[in-house]
């Protein structure tokens, strides 16, 4: 019988959560799972540059 897994939650990792969510506006968070447990917190943030009147790319 397999050894129960440790809690892979804990308070460090909500904190790490919690900060990635404050700072980014839009993009994504990506938990990295290995053996269960969360080894990486990946933060890819998108910076929207889109301006009314620039839609068809006269801006570029």
């Amino acid at each position: 019988m397999a050894a129960p897994i440790a809690d892979p939650w804990n308070r460090d990792l909500e904190q790490v959560v919690r900060e990635a969510l404050t700072d980014i506006r839009f993009g994504t968070i990506t938990l990295v799972v290995q053996d269960g447990r969360v080894i990486q917190v990946d933060k890819s943030e998108k910076i929207r540059l889109i301006k009314p009147g620039h839609m068809d790319g006269s801006g570029i």
